[in-house]
C-alpha cells in the first residue's frame, strides 16, 4: 500500500496539483473537522466507485489512519487502482503537523 504524508498533501494542496481527496470518515466526524475532501464514508466506499478517479492521484484519509489504509488496500487489490494513497496519520497528523486550528477527537 501506497502512503503519502500529510506535508506532501499540503505541499499538493499549495502548488493546486489536480488530484482527489476523500474522507472515509462518518458524517458526524468530518463535522468536527474537515481539510476539504470528498467524504464518502467507510461503508459505503464500494458501492461508490464510479465517483473516485481511476486516472488522477487519489489519497484517502480518516481519523488515523487506519479504515483508510484498508480501503486503500482494498482498492488497490479488489478494485485494481494503481493511483491511490493512504493518508498517513490521517486527519489527527495533519492537525499534529499542519493546521492546528483543527479540532481533534
Amino acid at each position: 500500500m501506497k502512503e503519502i504524508t500529510v506535508r506532501d498533501l499540503k505541499k499538493m494542496m499549495d502548488d493546486k496539483e489536480d488530484f482527489q481527496l476523500i474522507d472515509v470518515r462518518e458524517p458526524h466526524e468530518k463535522e468536527i473537522c474537515s481539510i476539504g475532501a470528498e467524504l464518502i464514508p467507510m461503508g459505503e466506499v464500494m458501492n461508490n466507485l464510479d465517483k473516485i478517479s481511476k486516472t488522477k492521484k487519489v489519497i484517502v484519509h480518516c481519523r488515523s489512519g487506519a479504515r483508510s489504509g484498508a480501503i486503500t488496500q482494498a482498492l488497490e487489490t479488489q478494485m485494481g487502482y494503481t493511483n491511490v494513497y493512504n493518508l498517513k496519520g490521517g486527519i489527527l497528523a495533519y492537525a499534529d503537523e499542519i493546521d492546528t486550528s483543527l479540532t481533534k477527537y
